[in-house]
């Protein structure tokens, strides 16, 4: 007899989750949170051991045991013959990814308040992969970012390991005691492990301190991309459509208030192909946008360049370089622009008092 999928299960007593003990990875970190999450598994009882009889015992295993078997609910990755991803994406899943995929839209649905079968809770079902999910489960995987062969000859700068998710995480397998503050955070789900003392107990309140971690990280994200990201396409979408208002090439960007827009440009503007051009539209890109700093009746506006990539330093068309690194009075005077505030030293931005004067700045940059 097949076990029906976990979500769809009803709530009776408190079920049994198992992952492997020993060294813990942010992968089973993250998905025991999530589960938990879920009505079914909250409250839950977790199990962290490689014993098979006693994972046999378990509702639902994560990260151990050889077995993807969603209807069994097992969800391993370590198997030589895995080779799942998440739909349209190229990476093999972790253990979290697993749990991400087959539960993310129910966790999604739940703690929005959305319908589950939305459009808008697929959107953040992919938003939430491919900005945080994928990562742990390339980083799990041994995937690197960038292809071995394009960094061979590259040297890092610094080192920024020491403050990555996954690095935190390794560092809570390390027995030494720290004072934490106290908490009166009533979302952390830290519930009874199966072991109640010694080595094995403190290695599992070390690993429900990394589940925490993890699964906070997780949901500040998804409130993050529900309650501005989201609202967010819509406003980017009125502008973009707009953009030929403000320049015939429609290089310039406006909105009314400030807006996460950077990742929805890059959306739109790759879903407008070329044929949509006019010769008297031509399709160009974007390349300054204009906001004030605030809701504020009198607030600033400001001039923001355009990066060449969401998450590149590299404008597509730095402000001018006459202006970088002045202020007030003196850029005024050599922008010709009243209410100059400011041209960042590197030009990706700037500031005016007003609205008019930050639209004049954008159209003297574009011709430049």
């Amino acid at each position: 007899m097949t076990t029906s999928p976990a979500s769809k299960r009803l709530k009776t007593s408190p079920l049994l989750i198992g992952t492997h003990n020993g060294h813990f990875h942010a992968d089973e970190a993250l998905a025991v949170y999530l589960l938990r999450l879920l009505p079914t598994y909250n409250p839950s009882t977790l199990l962290r051991t490689r014993d098979p009889s006693l994972l046999s015992t378990c509702h639902t295993v994560v990260d151990v045991g050889g077995e993807y078997d969603p209807p069994a609910n097992r969800y391993d990755h370590h198997q030589r013959t895995f080779d799942t991803t998440f739909p349209n994406r190229k990476t093999k899943l972790s253990s979290a990814g697993l749990v991400y995929m087959h539960f993310g839209k129910a966790i999604i649905a739940q703690r929005t308040g959305l319908d589950p079968e939305s459009d808008d809770v697929a959107l953040l079902w992919r938003k939430l992969y491919h900005e945080f999910i994928e990562a742990i489960d390339a980083n799990d995987n041994g995937i690197s970012v960038y292809p071995p062969s394009e960094t061979a000859n590259l040297s890092k700068r610094f080192n920024d390991s020491g403050i990555t998710l996954s690095s935190l995480v390794s560092d809570l397998n390390n027995d030494f005691s720290i004072s934490a503050p106290p908490t009166n955070d009533t979302e952390t789900l830290v519930t009874n492990s199966t072991s109640s003392s010694g080595p094995q107990a403190e290695e599992d309140a070390r690993f429900l301190a990394a589940s925490t971690l993890m699964g906070i990280t997780f949901l500040r994200k998804l409130a993050a991309c529900h309650t501005s990201w989201l609202p967010a396409r819509s406003t980017v979408l009125a502008a973009y459509e707009s953009r030929f208002e403000n320049d015939p090439q429609g290089r310039i960007l406006v909105f009314r208030e400030p807006t996460p827009w950077k990742d929805h440009l890059y959306t739109f503007e790759s879903s407008y192909s070329s044929s949509s051009s006019t010769p008297s539209q031509p399709q160009s890109q974007v390349l300054y946008v204009l906001y004030p700093e605030s809701l504020e009746k009198n607030a600033k506006w400001r001039i923001q360049a355009v990066p060449v990539g969401k998450d590149s330093f590299e404008s597509r068309k730095a402000l001018p370089e006459a202006w970088r690194g002045l202020r007030d009075e003196e850029l005024s005077a050599k922008a010709g622009v009243e209410g100059c505030v400011f041209v960042h030293a590197s030009g990706f931005i700037g500031g005016n008092m007003r609205e008019e004067g930050a639209r004049e700045m954008a159209r003297q940059a574009v011709e430049m």
